[in-house]
Parts: C-alpha cells; sequence; structure tokens
C-alpha cells in the first residue's frame, strides 16, 4: 500500500500547519486531496470583493495541488462551499464568478461540483472556501 503523503502550502499552509495544526494537501499514490481553500492572501486577509475572494480561492487552489503535484487541469471533483448572498440562494456572483474559473483553469474539462449553501466558514469575512480532487501521475486521466 503506498504511503499518504502530507503537504503544506508554502506561505498560508506553514501557518495553518503549526498554528492549527492540519496539512493543505494529501497524496496517496496518484490520488491527491486538498483541504478546503479559501480566497486569503499569506497573511489569511481576505479581499473586499467577492469575485476577488473567488478568483484568489481558485489560485490558492492551483498552489495548493502544485504542492502535491498536480494542477486544475488534473481535477476530478470539486465541493465548493459557499456564504448565500441572500436567503435561500447562493447567489449569481458565486455561480458566474465559479463557472467563469472552472473555464480558465480547466477549459473543456468539466469534473464533477458540488455547490453547498452554509451559514458560515472558518474564518471571519470568509465567504467562499473550495476543496477537490485531483488524479495525477501515472492515473492521469
Amino acid at each position: 500500500m503506498t504511503q499518504p503523503e502530507f503537504f503544506a502550502t508554502p506561505g498560508y499552509g506553514d501557518r495553518q500547519l503549526t498554528e492549527m495544526r492540519y496539512s493543505q494537501a494529501v497524496r496517496v499514490g496518484d490520488r491527491i486531496e486538498i483541504s478546503g481553500q479559501g480566497g486569503w492572501d499569506d497573511d489569511l486577509t481576505f479581499p473586499e470583493s467577492l469575485e476577488e475572494e473567488i478568483v484568489k480561492a481558485f489560485e490558492n487552489v492551483a498552489r495548493t495541488l502544485a504542492t502535491a503535484g498536480a494542477t486544475w487541469r488534473d481535477v476530478v471533483s470539486v465541493d465548493s462551499y459557499h456564504v448565500p448572498e441572500i436567503p435561500g440562494f447562493i447567489g449569481e456572483t458565486h455561480n458566474r464568478v465559479m463557472v467563469a474559473q472552472f473555464r480558465e483553469h480547466m477549459g473543456d474539462r468539466a469534473p464533477i461540483w458540488t455547490e453547498i449553501g452554509v451559514a458560515a466558514l472558518g474564518a471571519p469575512k470568509m465567504r467562499v472556501e473550495i476543496r477537490v480532487t485531483a488524479i495525477a501521475g501515472d492515473a492521469r486521466v
């Protein structure tokens, strides 16, 4: 059996490993799972704009995947968590920007996606979190 290998994204991931005691990614063979990535910078601060926060979350997913040897083009599954813009609907901005980022980062690739509305996320002011699974290496699809 292949042993799991854990990764901390340089910058914020190192901080989270030290302060919160969790890794940003785990790789077992060709399968890579990442923890939820927010739209933060290395100081764990968030942009004012929801659109910028979502774009930054996609960049942080890319950074985290890279630490484990993968890219967005290797992603097979996406779970995204959203604090809704209005009661009962995640919101137009969330949907529009998520889909635009999928197109930018994955081209024609269309992984499975579950979009989940939540009351709150793990940090104050956080409005989106993205968690993915990727297959990279010999088993790349």
